[in-house]
């Protein structure tokens, strides 16, 4: 089932998320959901707290890019219970978009490297050493479950520059070809471009 993604300024995109139990009810039914919201959205990752559950977990699937991301093609991972444990290389600019906040995209200050600890959708755990834009993916969607949205890297005067827009998306008043959940309301809304 494709779920609604949650807007900017929507409380639960602020919140620090809580552990994944093993055995947590609806699980597999919640990230095979998130699988079909991802795709349908056009994302490459998708963090729970953008289908609205506070939940230490995202999903990432950069695949479809195999011919212009390096790493891309072995990239198709859940991400359960994340920790990144270090970050490392030199800080560099890249443009960034995100579901939560359609049609803003920024360059975003991220380090070059990362290792993170976590389980995947079978609970096996994993130690790994990622670099390059997968990196970059994988930060992006661990601020979500942080509380952090990528406009939170960019510069006072930019968040300036960004504040009506911002209002906007938080108001309703954007037009995107997936359904969202707004601060304002109870159920989810689609407007197509």
């Amino acid at each position: 089932m494709v779920l609604p993604i949650t807007a900017y300024g929507h409380p639960v995109l602020r919140k620090k998320t809580r552990e994944v139990e093993q055995g947590e009810p609806k699980l597999e039914e919640l990230i095979q959901n998130m699988w079909h919201t991802m795709h349908y959205s056009e994302g490459v990752g998708l963090a729970a707290p953008q289908v609205n559950r506070s939940l230490r977990l995202f999903i990432v699937d950069a695949t479809p890019y195999s011919n212009q991301i390096s790493g891309a093609e072995n990239m198709r991972t859940t991400f359960i219970n994340p920790r990144i444990t270090h970050h490392e290389g030199e800080e560099g600019l890249m443009e960034e978009g995100c579901l939560s906040i359609p049609h803003i995209r920024e360059e975003v200050p991220r380090k070059f490297a990362i290792y993170i600890k976590y389980y995947d959708a079978d609970w096996n755990f994993h130690d790994e050493y990622y670099s390059g834009t997968i990196a970059r993916i994988i930060q992006h969607e661990y601020d979500h479950i942080e509380g952090i949205l990528f406009t939170d890297h960019l510069s006072t005067m930019r968040k300036t520059m960004l504040r009506s827009k911002l209002s906007n998306i938080s108001k309703g008043r954007v037009e995107v070809e997936y359904r969202m959940i707004f601060p304002f309301m109870k159920k989810s809304s689609k407007t197509k471009t």
